[in-house]
């Protein structure tokens, strides 16, 4: 497996799967191996201008400009809260009975 160049198959194997990478077939180099040269490659960018390359091919094979112009975002696509505060923040608890779960009861010995 060298780096920059072609990713080895396992490389591809792998991301068309979306497989753990401890699970590829044995008759591919070592998962760490083909780890390390994945990453690689991601930190060095090849990943982002691989994706750039297939995206301008594909534009311009559909008569398109090579790079978009535009972009269109909708709610369901910018997650947001509307009170403006971290999710998972929830207020006190309105009843004041106690629970089996709550760290103020108290146990007896026998």
């Amino acid at each position: 497996m060298g780096a920059p160049g072609a990713p080895h198959p396992a490389t591809l194997y792998q991301l068309r799967g979306g497989a753990a990478w401890r699970l590829l077939p044995h008759d591919f180099p070592p998962w760490q191996t083909v780890y390390h040269y994945f990453r690689l490659w991601r930190q060095q960018g090849h990943w982002e201008e691989v994706l750039a390359a297939l995206r301008e091919r594909y534009r311009l094979e559909h008569g398109r400009e090579p790079t978009p112009s535009a972009a269109v975002l909708d709610s369901q696509s910018v997650k947001t809260t509307e009170k403006g505060a971290p999710t998972g923040m929830t207020g006190p608890r309105k009843s004041r009975a106690v629970s089996a779960t709550s760290s103020s009861t108290q146990w007896v010995r026998c």
